[in-house]
């Protein structure tokens, strides 16, 4: 389904729903609409699949590095390289279809997420307190962004910034593990001997392919009236969100490297956007960006759209270099 037709069936679809707390009660019936943060619910939208619509991906398979036959040089992967644990690679092909995947790395239980239309990729820990909890996709947006569930409370997550918004967990953060997306070779290259997820089997999907064509070159994003971001800073654009700062893209890939704010920045060539052309390995380069602190340890960060950043994090710094 290319861009302009897949607006077209979500807006229609996004009509129909009504965004009032009666409507989602009819539709969850185990959650608690009564504690939320959301405060109109004019700014949840569905995004076109039900609950579960698109299938989240539980107890994933993996397969050494070595034996990989599918991934393209360039196609991006969200890699997880957790202490003392054998470094994963999540391929955002499939992670395009499922956006998120239930998985535990050593004694962690961990949720590996993305969100096409924020290109949001981020990994919590999946506890809270002394409860493991797994998670699902709602099908329902706010703010373009997806909205997660647990399956324990059916709470409702907010994904880009890992904190209930609806139900018994609101309020509730979940701990972000640094990740990061890069390219297949480079993640490859590094950890040789390392695991890569095996395409899943319970489903069939177009995997390797972008549903959202040319998304990341739009005029604006999907379902999304909010307001735009600063500086006349394109909606689309991306940027390094560290905490509540953001680095435009642009900037960091002109510099190569930027050290602000406690963090070092670095930016090299050779990752293929997931959200560009049909084919995710043939499409444009937004080059890998890596974020570390003093200690040279990974930092916890995300590359997301401005718009998403503006949203979330409407009082965040924009890091503009002036």
């Amino acid at each position: 389904m290319r861009l302009p037709l897949l607006s077209l069936v979500l807006t229609f679809v996004a009509g129909l729903t009504t965004a009032e707390p009666q409507f989602w009660r009819h539709e969850w019936p185990n959650t608690d609409f009564t504690t939320t943060t959301v405060e109109s619910w004019t700014e949840v939208l569905s995004g076109g699949p039900p609950k579960d619509g698109i299938p989240a991906i539980d107890d994933p398979s993996f397969h050494p590095v070595a034996e990989e036959t599918v991934l393209a040089p360039r196609e991006p992967v969200i890699a997880v390289e957790l202490p003392g644990e054998v470094p994963r690679a999540y391929p955002i092909r499939y992670l395009m279809w499922h956006e998120i995947v239930n998985d535990r790395i050593g004694d962690t239980p961990v949720t590996v997420t993305f969100c096409p239309l924020c290109n949001s990729g981020l990994t919590f820990d999946r506890r809270v307190g002394g409860q493991e909890l797994s998670f699902g996709v709602s099908g329902k947006l706010r703010n373009s962004d997806m909205i997660m569930y647990d399956r324990q409370t059916e709470s409702w997550w907010q994904q880009a910034v890992g904190r209930g918004i609806v139900g018994e967990m609101t309020g509730t953060e979940l701990q972000s593990l640094p990740s990061w997306m890069e390219a297949w070779e480079v993640f490859a290259a590094r950890n040789p001997d390392a695991l890569v997820m095996s395409e899943p089997t319970e489903v069939a999907r177009s995997y390797g392919e972008n549903p959202y064509v040319r998304y990341d070159s739009a005029f604006r994003p999907f379902l999304f009236n909010g307001e735009m971001p600063p500086h006349d800073i394109s909606p689309l654009a991306r940027v390094v969100r560290v905490g509540d700062a953001a680095w435009p893209l642009t900037r960091l890939a002109e510099a190569g490297r930027i050290t602000e704010r406690g963090v070092t920045l670095t930016w090299v060539a050779g990752q293929a956007s997931a959200l560009d052309g049909r084919d995710i390995g043939d499409s444009r380069d937004v080059g890998n960006v890596r974020v570390r602190d003093g200690a040279g340890d990974d930092v916890v960060h995300d590359v997301m759209f401005a718009f998403a950043f503006h949203a979330f994090w409407p009082e965040g710094e924009w890091m503009l270099g002036q």
